[in-house]
């Protein structure tokens, strides 16, 4: 089917329930359809809520035209992906569920939808001293690895793995959640657009003209209000 003349994101939503979960609790339509992000490769991200399946699964097709993410839940199994999502820092159910768009309504939704949303603004748990002081010892190291290569290709996953450090510190010192791929820029932009274009700037211009200086400037800045770099004295008990 051509992408012109397909269904739009919510009738799929609507046929693809129906037909495939008819006897399902509860469906929400989530992703960036919903939150007008969508491109010509967006999926559509679907939840299901069935009291009666016996485990969680997911699942990935194309149907009606359109590429589907399924997330299939029963009434406790939602409940320890929004545990792990807080413990890793990440809320993709939470987020979906929170965002979503109503495809077929229950009782219990709701209130899903509100735990959802008060995950969500109450962002992940602080992060305690002995864990800054953890990653501020491995964006150090990282960081020195950086500046001290003179190798371009391996400099250039060295870069890869400093901005994932970094996002993570500047998000978790402040308390707010950290993204991967392209909820990474997302997540930084949710903190602080201001900040978000220093940061995308500073990696830009190294992958641009090799010059490492704004990227170690940006880690500094970031590292300067924990006290900075962290090598000597560090032990790990």
């Amino acid at each position: 089917m051509n992408i012109h003349n397909r269904l739009s994101a919510l009738e799929t939503a609507q046929k693809f329930v129906k037909e495939r979960f008819p006897n399902c609790d509860a469906a929400l339509l989530a992703g960036s359809v919903t939150r007008g992000e969508a491109t010509v490769t967006s999926d559509l991200d679907i939840v299901i809520f069935d009291r009666d399946i016996e485990s969680p699964r997911r699942e990935s097709l194309i149907a009606y035209g359109w590429p589907i993410e399924v997330f299939v839940h029963n009434l406790q199994s939602y409940k320890l992906f929004f545990e792990s999502d807080i413990k890793r820092a990440r809320p993709s159910l939470p987020r979906m569920v929170s965002e979503g768009m109503i495809i077929r309504e229950s009782d219990f939704l709701p209130e899903i939808i509100v735990e959802a949303k008060r995950i969500i603004e109450l962002g992940p748990e602080k992060w305690t001293k002995q864990e800054i002081e953890l990653k501020r010892y491995f964006i150090t190291d990282t960081l020195d690895d950086f500046i001290g290569s003179d190798n371009k290709a391996e400099e250039i996953f060295i870069a890869g793995t400093l901005a994932e450090q970094l996002h993570e510190f500047v998000l978790r010192v402040n308390k707010r959640w950290v993204g991967k791929s392209k909820w990474v820029v997302r997540e930084l932009n949710n903190y602080d657009p201001v900040f978000t274009k220093q940061f995308v700037e500073a990696f830009s211009h190294y992958y641009s003209t090799g010059n490492k200086n704004m990227v170690a400037q940006l880690a500094e800045q970031i590292l300067e209000p924990f006290g900075g770099r962290l090598f000597d004295g560090f032990s790990i008990k």
